[in-house]
Order: structure tokens, then C-alpha cells, then sequence
């Protein structure tokens, strides 16, 4: 009996301990990583006017600079896309929500190009912000990162609020730049417990930046990574109030 007593006493003990380690409310601060700074690296210069290649023979073409008509929006998934398409492009109608694809995908390819504004307005995570999610749950950072300073692990090719870019590669404001993604789907058991978590690899203007990193769970503004059983999911893209633009995505099933 006196063993059981000392052994709870100490599980007291410990819990307490670990309760008076834990913060007493998560601020969006909490979660923001300042050092080190990813160096920055000038990427090389694209050859065309459209970034990298077109589609492949097997890809689905997602935009093709004509219409919204793979994507929707809305909660339900069965609104009308409402951001606007121009020479090529579709721009983020700021505060008309964000904007995902009709399709849902497990494992792929992803190329998409990206543009914030010429005209520089705001700093930090206001300049030029938006985010492609991965199944709609796993954010990769869109931003101005082009001098403008912010928390590591909330810029460009971040996987936001997680893990830093391995160098900043960002063009200046107005310019295409490109992503090429791989991505691999997190597995599940039947109880819900997440038995691979997913992985990802990310070339930022032609510069490897994500190198097959795991995604630690859901990338929350405020707080820490969750774990949340799904299955396959949408490619998403973030209204965050700034008119940055999208064109040339496509994705190929793996």
C-alpha cells in the first residue's frame, strides 16, 4: 500500500509539473518562429513567359487561364468560385472566401505560379498573403517575402506555423514565381490514429525549399498542430484580403 501511495503521489507530482510548463492561453505569437532567418538565394531566371513547363499529358489541368470552372467555394463546396480571372490569371477577390478545387486528391504532383502585388501595401503577413492547402487542411505559405521581414515559419515556403523554408527564394513584388510539389497523404487506422503522417517536397522558383518534410498535423493560426482523421481532399487556396494571383496549376495523380 505504501508503494501504490508513493507512486501516485509522485504521478501528482509529475502532472503538476508538466501543468505548470504549460502556457496559460496560445496567442498567435506562441507559435511564431523568429530565429534563425532562412538565407536568401537569388533564383535563376525563367526562360518563357509561363514559368517551367506546361502540363504533362497525364496531368488534370486545374486553371488554364480561361475560367474557375474546377473550382468552388463556400462551406458546402457548391458555390461558384468568385475571384477574377484576367489575362491568364485569377486574382483573390478579397473577403469573398477562400476558393478550393471540385476534385479531391490523395498523393500527387502539383505545379502552380504565383504573383502579389507590384504595388507593395502592408508588411509581414500582410503583404501578398495566401496559402495553398493540401487536401484543404495543410498550408504552404504564399507571401511577399522579398524583403520583408517576418516569423520564419510564416513565410513563403513555409509550411506555415511549422517548419521554415531551407532558404528564401522569393522574386520581388508583381513577379511569377513557381511551386512544384510533391506531396504524400497521411494514412489512418480504423480508430482514427494517424499511422504515416503526410510528407512534402517543395522547389520554390526552380530552389528546393521543403525537402520531403514532414507535416507534424493541421496548421492552425493559433495554437499547436492537431491530428485529424480524413480522407482525400481538396487543393485550396486562401482569400487573406490581398489580391494576389494564381495561373498555370495542374496536378498529376500518384
Amino acid at each position: 500500500m505504501k508503494k501504490l501511495i508513493l507512486t501516485a503521489f509522485s504521478l501528482a507530482t509529475a502532472f503538476a509539473a508538466h501543468a505548470q510548463l504549460q502556457p496559460a492561453k496560445q496567442t498567435p505569437e506562441s507559435s511564431e518562429l523568429w530565429s534563425p532567418v532562412p538565407r536568401f538565394v537569388t533564383p535563376g531566371k525563367p526562360s518563357t513567359a509561363v514559368s517551367g513547363f506546361t502540363a504533362p499529358s497525364d496531368a488534370i489541368v486545374l486553371f488554364d487561364g480561361k475560367n474557375l470552372d474546377a473550382w468552388v467555394s463556400g462551406k458546402d463546396g457548391k458555390a461558384a468560385a468568385p475571384w477574377t480571372v484576367g489575362d491568364g490569371a485569377m486574382t483573390v477577390a478579397p473577403k469573398s472566401g477562400d476558393i478550393q478545387t471540385k476534385q479531391t486528391f490523395g498523393d500527387y504532383q502539383l505545379h502552380i505560379e504565383w504573383r502579389t502585388p507590384a504595388k507593395v501595401e502592408g508588411n509581414s503577413q500582410g503583404r501578398g498573403n495566401s496559402g495553398i492547402f493540401m487536401q484543404g487542411i495543410y498550408e504552404l505559405q504564399v507571401l511577399d517575402s522579398y524583403n520583408n521581414p517576418t516569423y520564419s515559419n510564416g513565410q513563403a515556403g513555409s509550411i506555415y506555423k511549422q517548419t521554415m523554408p531551407l532558404v528564401n527564394a522569393t522574386v520581388g513584388p508583381g513577379e511569377w514565381q513557381t511551386y512544384d510539389v510533391v506531396y504524400t497523404a497521411p494514412h489512418f487506422n480504423k480508430d482514427g490514429q494517424m499511422t504515416i503522417p503526410p510528407y512534402i517536397t517543395v522547389i520554390h522558383n526552380g530552389v528546393l525549399v521543403q525537402n520531403h518534410t514532414m507535416i507534424q498535423g493541421t496548421t492552425p493560426y493559433v495554437g499547436q498542430p492537431t491530428i485529424e482523421p480524413h480522407g482525400k481532399g481538396p487543393i485550396k487556396l486562401q482569400d487573406h484580403n490581398n489580391t494576389t494571383s494564381f495561373r498555370n496549376i495542374w496536378i498529376r495523380e500518384l
